[in-house]
């Protein structure tokens, strides 16, 4: 009783037990900036239009293999049982276990490669020369073999992640766009044709992917970590890991799953001219780039904050369930959540906010005209919405695989699935391509607000009312922020540039939360 007593008196706060915080937000921080910049090349370049629709589509899938089989769902339950090895058995056991699984992916990955690839070469030749679906499945076609590279690169994240270091799994995602943005520069004053541009895109993506895979590699070498030669011997391991990861690849990926799913019926019910669109379910041609791009300002709040704290708690809570240690668990569960009400609100309430201005500013030039801007706004207000819920679904999904209950995050899933389907119809009729994104704002609201009330069933002695607390001060710093937003706008609209007006909001807005956070005495943010 006593030890356990001053363990508690001693307990180190939030901000000094999550390091590598700061490190993994400057980077993804980074990351997302150079990410805008190419999104701003894009949109100035192809437009919102069926040639970035197709792309935008064909990049989502080996995206979305990535995030299932590579950092997602494969990863959660390898850090989990890597730890246990570290913990348990050794370094030796450790780098065993992840040799094993490292082959076992690239074998089995490289056979779903070849047989898409298949598929895709057979679907080419099927349709004819003119055909609009050709186009997206060249693009596929190209990349697909970038979700070997990118999953193979994520288990050495994972390794990475398992020894409590951070910064090359963070730093990966920059050397992508650093390389995407460099061959849309170079082509800036090409004479090809805007298929041939976006063919040599797909090309880049995959000269990416073979840099974030070789690097992690010779950094691991270059630390004494080395392939064991004895890795069949965990096959067995490898294979709860694989059944592990079946529940998770749901539960892990509704928001990624939904978001592809909004992608394809926008996809497939925009139409190109006003005439064919005379029925409930048509939508406006480009409504797919537009939900791109506005899920990729969503993301930014939640790439910065979101994923650097969910990458970084996720391995104190494999190591606190380990050592049996639920009061630690506990404590750092209702941080990581009291940190995402805290920072994820006022951002997504933000980004609804500056949503016109903010797509006028970063992406209207070129091909991409006010109309495109109005439609990619009403995307972002309408991720906006589920920003917080988005950010929330990283820390409590991870607080249950460190706890090894894949069910419930499976189970909330599938239901979060559900809703967003039957949203996307009901929503589409009155909202259009926005209905979509709604429908998928939405259903992540019920799938962590169940999720949260079921973890009482794993930690009995959790007080959601510290969690209501900091909700409470949360909306009322946003309150402020949102009146200095507003005022912001209103006043340098007529005086300032466009991006000068926008500068004045965000940082009045800043200002004002902050303020908002000292008179209502939030500690979070600081």
């Amino acid at each position: 009783m006593g030890t356990e007593s001053a363990e508690k008196v001693t307990l180190d706060p939030p901000s000094a037990r999550f390091t590598g915080i700061r490190l993994v937000s400057l980077l993804t921080l980074s990351s997302r900036l150079l990410g805008l910049i190419r999104d701003m090349l894009m949109a100035s370049r192809f437009g919102n239009g069926p040639i970035l629709d197709a792309f935008t589509v064909a990049f989502r899938i080996p995206n979305l293999a990535r995030r299932l089989f590579g950092e997602g769902a494969l990863s959660t339950s390898f850090l989990p049982a890597l730890v246990s090895e570290l913990e348990r058995e050794g370094r030796a056991a450790a780098w065993r276990l992840a040799t094993a699984v490292f082959y076992c992916l690239a074998l089995a990955l490289g056979l779903v490669v070849l047989l898409g690839e298949m598929l895709l070469a057979a679907a080419w030749f099927v349709l004819p020369p003119e055909h609009p679906a050709r186009l997206l499945i060249g693009l596929t076609s190209v990349m697909f073999p970038y979700l070997l590279l990118i999953c193979l690169a994520a288990q050495a994240g994972t390794v990475f992640h398992a020894l409590g270091r951070f910064g090359w799994p963070a730093f990966s995602p920059v050397v992508l766009n650093i390389l995407w943005i460099g061959i849309l520069l170079a082509m800036q004053n090409s004479d090809w044709t805007l298929s041939r541009q976006i063919y040599a895109v797909c090309w880049t993506v995959l000269l990416a992917g073979v840099v974030q895979l070789i690097a992690p590699l010779l950094l691991l070498g270059l630390g004494g970590i080395r392939f064991q030669t004895d890795w069949k011997a965990d096959r067995e391991k490898v294979r709860r890991i694989a059944l592990t990861m079946l529940p998770i690849v749901i539960g892990m990926s509704v928001t990624q799953l939904n978001t592809l799913i909004d992608s394809l019926i926008a996809w497939g019910l925009s139409a190109d001219d006003t005439a064919t669109r005379n029925s409930w379910f048509s939508l406006e041609a480009g409504t797919a780039s537009a939900l791109y791009l506005g899920q990729r300002l969503y993301q930014f709040p939640i790439g910065v904050f979101g994923v650097a704290l969910g990458t970084v708690l996720f391995p104190l809570f494999s190591r606190h369930v380990e050592q049996n240690r639920k009061d630690l668990l506990q404590a750092d569960y209702l941080s990581g959540l009291k940190m995402v009400l805290a920072i994820g609100l006022p951002a997504g309430v933000g980004l609804m906010l500056i949503s016109e201005p903010l797509a006028r500013v970063l992406f209207q030039r070129g091909a991409f005209d006010e109309f495109d801007t109005r439609q990619t706004a009403r995307m972002i207000v309408a991720y906006g919405l589920g920003v917080w819920a988005f950010c929330s679904l990283l820390i409590v999904n991870r607080a249950y695989y460190a706890l090894r209950d894949h069910q419930t995050p499976l189970k909330m899933g599938l239901i979060a699935m559900g809703v967003n389907l039957v949203l996307n119809f009901c929503l589409i009729g009155p909202l259009e391509g926005a209905g979509l994104a709604v429908a998928t704002s939405i259903a992540s609201m019920v799938q962590v607000l169940a999720s949260v009330a079921l973890m009482k069933r794993h930690l009995p002695e959790l007080r959601h009312s510290q969690l209501r607390m900091t909700l409470v001060k949360s909306i009322g710093a946003t309150v402020l922020m949102s009146a200095g937003c507003w005022l912001g706008l209103r006043l340098s609209a007529d005086v300032l540039s466009p991006q000068g007006s926008l500068a004045v909001a965000i940082g009045v807005a800043v200002a004002s939360y902050l303020i908002g956070c000292l008179i209502l005495r939030l500690k979070e943010p600081f």
